[in-house]
């Protein structure tokens, strides 16, 4: 057993001082507010957060940062910077880039991740000789890293839509593709037969989007992912949805909604450009939204409708998507910034709201993790209150004021991965910069 002591800890009773935490077998046996540090604890510094959730994470994108912006232009053009990212990417380049960016991504609280992976087989379209190769390297990545893995396997079948129907997969889209969906569900039934007794790592399921996966192709995907989380990137552009109803006569969401694709198990990444209706059809299926406003903003996508998604009963949850910004601390913040821009009103969301869009472990299949309670994963955040961003803040608040930089230890299952703001790997920076710097050398 092993014992960690806070003066502050948001609970999920809420706020409390002063908090013993017992840990046994990668659990939480005790959590007891207003006690004294018993003998032999680690005292954590700050204010003490559950182990945040990225929800929505495409590894590979870390290698466009800072990269994108020199000629300003759209979305679409941003992909085409993508594109040659990812073709530049093998298991051996995945499994370095990854790690560094898992571990960037334990350096800022994240203690689970689900990747939506869809980088499957070499350019041109061969699968390589174990077809699961560029999976294999995301979980190695996510184990050397520390944090846990939602492996979310995604389907990609077509190369886009418009009014004429779906077109076929560009030479630089061919690698993502398994040819149908019926394929692709045999392949990742052999990932997850290899991976049943994982307790690290969860294989799960993933529609690109209505753009990549045509109606006929969309229940197979939904009966092959039954009983795993499913993830479906959701109207992050306009054109999605004029394409969908000019072709289709339906929005992206009548069309998942018809195909049995929408749930409790499913989320929505994104479902920036809803209707009314789609906004109800979201909160009736009970399927949750994972908005992620740093990339958002950066790829100038827009401000979703987050706070009607809630009262519509769809819940939230956060992703750091193409990694901008790695830093859930500023995704929770951000969800709460940009309602008050839309709606120019203050307090769209409380403090513990936000917290708990940035702890929705349980949409990445893992509802034992989350929460600072009593049998649930010893997963301890803990937050810095003396520097210069978050001296003086009330700990109740601290979303609203703190970095990813304030972070100074993090604990998953019951091991610490971060100690000192420093991860266990040691330098992340240069993991990164060693990672990235070559793809582009080849460019």
């Amino acid at each position: 057993m092993s014992t960690y002591f806070a003066r502050h800890a948001l609970l999920p009773a809420g706020p409390a001082a002063d908090v013993t935490f017992a840990v046994a077998d990668g659990r939480f046996v005790a959590v007891t507010a207003g006690t004294v540090p018993p003998p032999g604890a680690t005292v954590l510094p700050g204010v003490v957060l559950p182990g945040l959730a990225n929800c929505h994470s495409h590894a590979f994108h870390r290698a466009l940062r800072g990269r994108t912006h020199g000629g300003g232009g759209t979305f679409w053009t941003w992909r085409e910077g993508m594109y040659r990212v990812a073709a530049a990417l093998d298991p051996d380049t995945y499994l370095a880039l990854a790690r560094a960016t898992y571990a960037e991504m334990a350096l800022a609280g994240i203690t689970a991740v689900g990747e939506f992976h869809y980088l499957h087989h070499a350019p041109g379209g061969a699968p390589y000789a174990d077809p699961n190769a560029m999976g294999e390297a995301l979980i190695q990545a996510a184990t050397d890293a520390g944090i846990r893995l939602t492996l979310l396997d995604t389907c990609y079948l077509a190369g886009g839509l418009d009014a004429d129907g779906h077109g076929p997969l560009g030479p630089e889209q061919v690698r993502f593709s398994d040819g149908s969906a019926r394929r692709w569900a045999d392949r990742v039934a052999r990932l997850a037969g290899s991976r049943a007794s994982s307790d690290e790592v969860l294989i799960g399921a993933a529609v690109h989007s209505v753009r990549a996966v045509p109606r006929d192709q969309l229940p197979v995907v939904a009966a092959a992912a039954a009983g795993r989380p499913l993830h479906v990137h959701l109207s992050e552009q306009p054109a999605e949805n004029e394409a969908a109803l000019a072709f289709y006569g339906r929005t992206p969401t009548e069309l998942l909604d018809e195909a049995g694709v929408l749930g409790p198990a499913t989320t929505a990444v994104h479902a920036t450009h809803l209707t009314g209706s789609d906004i109800a059809t979201l909160g009736r299926t009970g399927t949750t939204s994972c908005f992620c406003p740093t990339t958002e903003r950066d790829l100038a996508d827009g401000i979703g409708p987050a706070r009607a998604l809630l009262d519509a009963g769809s819940g939230l949850s956060l992703g750091s998507d193409q990694h901008a910004v790695i830093d859930l601390i500023e995704e929770a913040r951000a969800l709460e910034m940009h309602e008050r821009l839309a709606s120019r009103q203050r307090g769209r969301f409380t403090p513990e709201q936000l917290l708990t869009a940035a702890t929705r472990h349980d949409t990445l299949g893992r509802p034992d993790a989350g929460a600072l309670a009593v049998g649930h994963r010893a997963d301890l955040v803990a937050v810095r209150l003396d520097g210069p961003r978050t001296a003086g803040v009330d700990p109740a608040q601290v979303l609203l004021a703190a970095t990813a930089a304030d972070v100074d230890t993090v604990v998953v299952d019951g091991r610490p991965v971060v100690t000192g703001g420093r991860h266990r790997l040691g330098d992340v920076g240069e993991l990164l910069r060693t990672a990235i710097e070559p793809l582009w050398r080849t460019r």
